[in-house]
């Protein structure tokens, strides 16, 4: 999760929203791939840290797959990424911050659960969130005090 937030500091200060994702090996711990959150200045609002870091793997490992494989995130990932994990089979799903007008890991559509979901990765949250979370605070208090300037 430290890469994780080592990616999401370098969207943070990219001026991008503060999400970092790698793609692990569990078997040795290797890192397959990482990224952070490219959506703004990528002008690509599906260009969410856990889909570049997939994109990344699959592309690395010349597959469309990515059995075995651990996906840590610095925040609960959405509906886009859950699925999107699901469907690269994933191994696990790591997350850090809950979500919880977005996430859809333990909050909202809860996509792992649903019965349309095909393969469910494990998940778990709460890995360094106080670090992710306050990450996040403070993108996001430094966006609104700009606005409040002008």
């Amino acid at each position: 999760m430290r890469a994780a937030l080592k990616e999401a500091e370098k969207a943070f200060a990219a001026d991008e929203v503060p999400v970092g994702a790698v793609v692990v090996d569990p078997a040795d711990g290797r890192i397959v791939a990482k990224a952070h959150n490219l959506g703004e200045h990528g002008q690509d609002a599906a260009a969410h840290a856990e889909m570049e870091a997939m994109r990344r793997a699959c592309r690395k490992l010349k597959q469309n797959r990515l059995w075995g494989l651990d996906l840590y995130v610095t925040l609960e990932p959405c509906t886009m990424c859950a699925a999107a994990a699901s469907f690269m089979r994933i191994r696990k799903v790591v997350f850090a911050a809950e979500d919880k007008k977005g996430g859809a890991v333990v909050n909202g559509v809860r996509f792992f659960d649903a019965p349309t979901c095909h393969h469910r990765p494990e998940a778990e949250g709460g890995l360094l969130a106080e670090d992710a979370s306050a990450l996040l605070k403070n993108f996001f208090r430094g966006k609104r005090q700009k606005l409040s300037i002008k």
